[in-house]
């Protein structure tokens, strides 16, 4: 089994910043790209967000410059500043696992936290 646990999610007022992390555990061989994604009411699901296990970077152009991915290990993170009200969604956690020899890497994703910018 995979988990991937999400946190750091919150209300912060426009200009603030919030970090998420999210920790991928159980059984795991290999973990390819780690991301986040987001989708607010009425929306779809958009990309914000991806990293390559060699630390190559892909933002949304809405967040380019204002947030900042990064990984260690089976942790990725997600350094949010200058929020908007329009950055509210919940935002979710995808990696792309590999869970033993043999098998396809696939897609898993975490449960999803609430990031609310508000005054």
């Amino acid at each position: 089994q995979v988990q991937l646990v999400e946190s750091g999610g919150g209300l912060v007022q426009p200009g603030g910043s919030l970090r998420l992390s999210c920790a991928a555990s159980g059984t795991i061989f290999n973990i390819n790209a780690m991301g986040w994604y987001r989708q607010a009411p009425g929306n779809q699901r958009e990309l914000v967000a991806t990293i390559t296990t060699g630390g190559s970077a892909n933002y949304a152009g809405s967040v380019r410059g204002r947030f900042t991915i990064s990984r260690a290990k089976n942790t990725v993170y997600l350094q949010m500043n200058s929020l908007k009200p329009e950055d509210t969604a919940v935002y979710y956690c995808n990696a792309n696992i590999l869970i033993r020899i043999g098998t396809t890497f696939r897609d898993y994703w975490g449960q999803g936290t609430q990031v609310t910018v508000s005054s």
